[in-house]
């Protein structure tokens, strides 16, 4: 949290900010989200269900990035917006706060059947056996893979594997082009800091939980292992710059132009992938544990109720219509139309909700024989009740900065894995005992 002067200036801002659809006070009885625009059908759709059965709501959805410290800010100040949209992993730390309220009374007046969400979703939105709030779109990670690339190497495409710990550094050096101090190509992106947890788990270790430690030697060696891959093409500065010349979303993406041969990812880039260039060559695949066996990692967003709101029922309202089964097929059939009139597929939509994606897969699912697709689409749906997800914490938002920071030490050559994970670990017990939590 901060001082009193910066609560007073984020407040302020707050008061203008209301009057063109941000959070703040209101007198006019308007609804005010916080976090949530309105890029693509899958918002505008469901904001139109909403705004035709409730006409006389004035509805206002603020059209930028949620801010963690200015939600809590105003919550503290009495004066926060009626809905927030924010990471699913973080919300318990926002619930232990007393920042959300519980959802238990909304869902019960609303008839709201739990059990049509994604285990590893709901979970991540309960905490104390309460549930705080709703999961929206559920991402899973998975393997992509350059085949021409990794071909021209002299590899299967459909062997590579993150199994192999030893062996990866081997096979990063034959995929890589680094000389001259310059890299040309990642031969294999293991995206840390951001996927440290699936590298951990990987590897038989958790972040979050009563008897995790990030100091663990389990989460060490991960650490060790992912940037010491990193190290080996061309140091984090070099690897960095390069892959920030990627052009991710658009038809000359890393994978069209040989930039990159295989990363792990989050599985809403297939439909990506296979709007912006639907004729490249890649495999999709699990990422697997040192097992073998296939390991993902479950991430979204979900809608809350603050502290404070000033219509609670109306937020109930909209955050269950937002996120219902009936809501979800009429955006994917947007989403589908506007698509096929852009002459583009639709790759589908992957919520949180199972019964609203069997529906969807059913009945609106329009691949028009993208190739991508058509190999992708079976992997993400096969991955999405196997997955794991962070549990919810007190203190979830100081762990993800303390192991974040730490690995971006490590990157930069400040400290060692040991030395940058037992100062993670310190952090995290003093965020953990500030909030009274595990």
């Amino acid at each position: 949290m901060r001082g009193l002067s910066g609560t007073s200036v984020l407040v302020t801002a707050a008061l203008v900010l209301a009057g063109c659809g941000g959070l703040g006070s209101d007198t006019s009885g308007a609804l005010v989200t916080m976090g949530f625009g309105l890029p693509d059908e899958h918002a505008t759709a469901r904001v139109a269900v909403f705004r035709e059965a409730n006409p006389g709501v004035d509805l206002r959805i603020s059209e930028g990035a949620f801010d963690e410290q200015q939600f809590l800010s105003a919550v503290a100040a009495g004066d926060p917006p009626d809905l927030v949209y924010a990471e699913r992993r973080k919300l318990g730390g926002y619930a232990a706060r007393g920042a959300v309220q519980s959802l238990d009374g909304c869902l019960r007046e609303h008839g709201v059947d739990l059990g049509r969400f994604r285990e590893a979703a709901l979970r991540q939105v309960t905490y104390e056996d309460e549930v705080y709030g709703l999961p929206e779109f559920s991402s899973v990670r998975l393997m992509i893979v350059n085949n021409p690339v990794v071909r021209a190497a002299g590899l299967d495409p459909a062997a590579l594997s993150t199994s192999d710990w030893a062996g990866m550094g081997e096979l990063a050096d034959r995929l890589k082009e680094v000389g001259d101090g310059r890299v040309r190509r990642i031969g294999f992106d293991p995206k840390v800091p951001e996927f440290l947890p699936l590298w951990a788990k990987a590897n038989g270790a958790e972040l979050i939980g009563p008897d995790a430690r990030l100091d663990d030697p389990r989460v060490v060696e991960a650490v060790r292992h992912t940037t010491d891959l990193v190290a080996r093409q061309g140091g984090w500065a070099s690897f960095k710059a390069f892959r920030d010349t990627f052009d991710q979303f658009g038809a000359n993406n890393q994978y069209v132009t040989g930039q990159l041969a295989a990363m792990p990812m989050d599985s809403w880039y297939v439909n990506t992938l296979a709007t912006n260039s639907p004729d490249a060559d890649v495999t999709i695949t699990p990422f697997t544990d040192r097992d073998g066996q296939v390991l993902t990692e479950s991430g979204g967003q979900a809608w809350a109720i603050p502290k404070g709101a000033r219509h609670p029922e109306l937020a109930c309202r909209f955050l269950v219509t937002m996120t219902g089964t009936e809501t979800w097929v009429t955006a994917a059939k947007a989403r589908r139309d506007a698509l096929a009139k852009a002459g583009r597929p639709y790759g589908g939509t992957f919520t949180a909700d199972r019964v609203a994606d069997e529906r969807i897969f059913r009945e609106v699912f329009d691949p028009k024989g993208n190739p991508i697709l058509a190999r992708g689409v079976p992997v993400v749906l096969s991955l999405q009740d196997k997955a794991f997800a962070l549990p919810p914490s007190p203190a979830a938002s100081e762990l993800v900065r303390a192991w974040e920071g730490a690995v971006n030490r490590v990157l930069v050559g400040q400290q060692s894995p040991e030395e940058a994970m037992a100062q993670a670990q310190r952090e995290a017990e003093r965020a953990l005992k500030r909030v009274g939590g595990r």
